[in-house]
């Protein structure tokens, strides 16, 4: 009988903030960090961690203000993306990781795109799953967000608070999916009993404002990508409305060797393809941490 990965449930302390973090795997095998989107948490890696956890180490944080980690009054913590990488690379090191590769999806691929130009040489591989460094995969979606990033008015503030709502949490998870009796509820109903705490209403309006952030230092993650060439895969959801599929289609431009997948779903492509996706990822993992070791 082929042995269960143990996945253990953590919290280190960094600069006084309770960060939480699923781990598993053997520890002297290679590290996979797996960087989670809005709205949700490591739980979304729930189901990848036991299935990499056979041949990897697995690390999945969860940010301040999501999951289980410490949610901060946003007047008293600076909730943004550079604050977040600092604060995983602040964890890693403190769990002597210094090397790994990254799963990148949604809000994931920003802040593991920073991590990267922090110490870029530490990156062996790229996961990309629906996460944007592109100009092109903003698209209508993300139109109120730009007129709240261009003035950051209380109305424009405002007009954003729909997308913490339960409608919009459950459309993230069901929207561009043919068959939805393969998505749990536990999803949203998990998510969103986070989203509705005191407070973090205001902390997900900082984070769509500070989102803003990462598009100047879209060059740069270009830069990134060009210049390391870390071996990549891109799996993507092609009716996902939020990172639509414009958006994966130009990191060919910068990583022309990169593997690319388009999967006939939405947002949340670990939910309903994850029996496409695993074998794929294991292929790729399995080839390109053996190339990154020589």
């Amino acid at each position: 009988m082929t042995a269960i990965p143990v996945i253990r449930y953590q919290s280190e302390n960094i600069d006084g903030l309770n960060v939480f973090y699923r781990e598993a795997g053997p520890s002297e095998a290679p590290v996979v960090l797996l960087l989670h989107g809005f709205p949700t948490s490591s739980h979304m890696f729930r189901n990848l961690i036991p299935i990499l956890a056979e041949k990897y180490h697995v690390v999945a944080p969860d940010y301040p203000g999501f999951g289980q980690s410490d949610a901060p009054d946003h007047t008293v913590f600076k909730y943004g993306f550079q604050h977040y990488a600092e604060i995983v690379d602040a964890l890693l090191k403190r769990l002597g990781i210094d090397r790994f590769a990254m799963y990148v999806m949604d809000y994931g691929a920003p802040l593991g795109y920073r991590l990267a130009l922090m110490d870029p040489a530490r990156v062996t591989g790229l996961i990309v799953q629906n996460g944007n460094a592109y100009v092109e995969g903003l698209r209508e979606f993300w139109n109120p967000i730009k007129a709240y990033w261009a003035d950051n008015s209380v109305k424009n503030r405002e007009a954003l608070h729909s997308l913490v709502t339960l409608d919009t949490t459950i459309f993230q998870y069901t929207d561009g999916v043919s068959d939805v009796s393969r998505i749990s509820p536990d999803n949203w109903i998990h998510d969103q009993a986070l989203l509705d705490r005191p407070g973090n209403r205001e902390i997900q309006m900082d984070l769509f404002l500070d989102y803003g952030t990462n598009v100047p230092l879209y060059p740069e993650f270009q830069a990134f990508f060009r210049e390391r060439r870390p071996p990549t895969i891109i799996m993507w959801g092609k009716n996902d409305k939020i990172f639509p599929e414009e958006g994966a289609h130009p990191y060919l431009r910068d990583l022309p060797d990169a593997q690319i997948h388009i999967l006939d779903t939405g947002h949340f492509a670990l939910e309903d393809k994850l029996d496409e996706m695993a074998p794929l990822l294991i292929d790729f993992l399995d080839r390109s941490l053996v190339r990154s070791k020589t």
